[in-house]
């Protein structure tokens, strides 16, 4: 079992950045893949980026170069670095992790998840 907890949104303007944190609980929080997912007003949640235990990333195409994944685990903690942000990155981010071994990363494939935290771009 794993618990999750994100900080680091809040309200900016087009073109600033943010850095969101993970928090996770447990003692095992290297073993497990770590996913960023994302929902917008009136959208699906969508998959953002996504670190495995052994440091692969993977990232939607609409995030390619701006998003930046990584861990600490020594701080069990795992962060999603936004550049540019745009209108459009306006969503709720959610954290997600799973120790199964995946071949991909949507949004079924996470079994612990965090409660979310608010990013709002405004142009």
């Amino acid at each position: 079992q794993v618990q999750l907890v994100e900080s680091g949104g809040g309200l900016v303007q087009a073109g600033a950045s943010l850095k969101l944190s993970c928090a996770a609980s447990g003692r095992t929080f290297s073993l497990y893949t770590m996913g960023w997912l994302r929902q917008a007003p009136g959208k699906e949640r969508e998959f953002v980026a996504v670190i495995t235990w052994s440091g692969n990333t993977y990232y939607a195409d609409s995030v390619k170069g701006r998003f930046t994944i990584s861990r600490d685990n020594a701080k069990n903690t795992a962060y999603l670095q936004i550049n540019s942000l745009e209108p459009q990155d306006t969503a709720v981010y959610y954290c997600a992790a799973t120790r199964a071994i995946r071949s991909s990363w949507g949004v079924n494939e996470y079994d612990y998840w965090g409660q979310g935290t608010q990013v709002t771009v405004s142009s």
